[in-house]
C-alpha cells in the first residue's frame, strides 16, 4: 500500500509539473524571444534560448511611437487601473456591505440583478453603451474605463464582498449599536477593517483585469499619446509593412512586471480573501 500510494503521488508530481510546464512555455518564449534579434525570431522558433542575447529590442520599443515614449503609454495604464481600481473597490465594499447586513425591500430582486449582470457576456452591451457613452461625449476620454467602475458594476466584486460581510458574526454589529454606532460608523470602524483580505483580493483582480484590458481601450481612445499598454502594443504590428515583433515582445515582457510584482508581493492576502470569503463566522 505505500508503494502504491508513493507511486502515485510521483505520478500525480510528474503530471502536474508537466502540465504547468506547457502552460508557461508561451510565456517563457515570448521573454526569451525579447532578447532575440527581430529577423531571428520565428527562423530559430523551435530554439528557446537565444543565440545571441541582444537589448536592442526594448531600446527601439521604449523609444514608442511618433515621439511619444512607451513609458507615457504605461503612465495611461497605469492611470487607468489604478483610478477604476479605487472606485471599484469603494463601491463594491459599500454595495456588499449594504446586501450583507441591510434590509430594504428591492434586495432580493437587486441580489437577482447583481447575478445577472455576471451571467451576461460583455460583449451583448458594448453597442448600446457606446451609443450610451458616445452621446455623453466621453468618447475619445478616459471616462467610460474609469468612471462605471466607481457604480459596482462589476458583480463579482459585490458577491465577494457581500459573502465575506456576512461571514462576520453580527454580535459585533449588535455591540456597536448598544454603544450608539449608526449604520455608517458601524461599516466604517468595524466592517471595513475586517474586510482587508477581500478589499485586497478584488483589488488585486481589478488592477489586472482593467491593465489587459484591450476591448475597451480600443472603442473609446483614439488618439495615440493617450493609449494604454494594452492597446499600444499592437502598434508594433503593421500588416502593410514589417512588423517588429522583437520590440513588441521586449515591452509585452515589460507590461507584465506590475501584474506580477502586485500578485507576488500580496499573495498571501489573495489566499485569505478567497478562502475565507462566504465562510460563517
Amino acid at each position: 500500500m505505500r508503494a502504491k500510494r508513493t507511486a502515485g503521488t510521483i505520478i500525480y508530481h510528474i503530471l502536474v509539473l508537466a502540465f504547468g510546464l506547457i502552460m508557461i512555455y508561451p510565456l517563457v518564449w515570448m521573454i526569451m524571444s525579447s532578447f532575440k534579434e527581430t529577423d531571428t525570431i520565428f527562423m530559430t522558433a523551435a530554439n528557446l534560448i537565444p543565440t545571441h542575447f541582444t537589448l536592442q529590442n526594448y531600446l527601439t520599443g521604449w523609444k514608442g511611437f511618433a515621439g511619444v515614449s512607451f513609458a507615457r503609454f504605461f503612465r495611461n495604464s497605469l492611470f487607468i487601473s489604478v483610478v477604476a481600481t479605487i472606485g471599484t473597490v469603494i463601491s463594491s465594499s459599500i454595495v456588499g456591505y449594504s446586501f450583507a447586513r441591510l434590509k430594504f425591500k428591492l434586495r432580493p430582486v437587486l441580489f437577482a440583478a447583481m447575478l445577472v449582470t455576471m451571467m451576461l457576456p460583455a460583449q451583448v452591451l458594448m453597442i448600446p453603451q457606446y451609443l450610451w457613452y458616445q452621446r455623453l461625449g466621453w468618447v475619445n476620454t478616459y471616462l467610460p474605463l474609469i468612471v462605471p467602475y466607481w457604480f459596482a458594476i462589476q458583480g463579482f466584486f459585490v458577491y465577494l464582498m457581500t459573502n465575506f460581510v456576512e461571514g462576520i458574526p453580527r454580535d459585533l454589529d449588535e455591540a456597536a449599536k448598544i454603544d450608539g454606532c449608526s449604520y455608517y460608523t458601524i461599516y466604517t470602524r468595524i466592517i471595513l477593517p475586517l474586510t482587508v483580505p477581500a478589499i485586497i483580493t478584488a483589488s488585486i483582480f481589478s488592477f489586472m483585469w482593467r491593465w489587459d484590458d484591450f476591448l475597451a481601450a480600443l472603442l473609446y481612445v483614439n488618439k495615440t499619446e493617450m493609449y494604454p499598454v494594452s492597446l499600444a502594443l499592437k502598434l508594433f504590428c503593421d500588416p502593410s509593412s514589417s512588423s517588429d515583433y522583437g520590440a513588441m515582445f521586449a515591452m509585452a515582457t515589460l507590461s507584465i512586471l506590475p501584474a506580477l510584482i502586485i500578485f507576488f508581493t500580496l499573495q498571501r492576502y489573495l489566499v485569505e480573501g478567497i478562502s475565507t470569503s462566504g465562510l460563517k463566522g
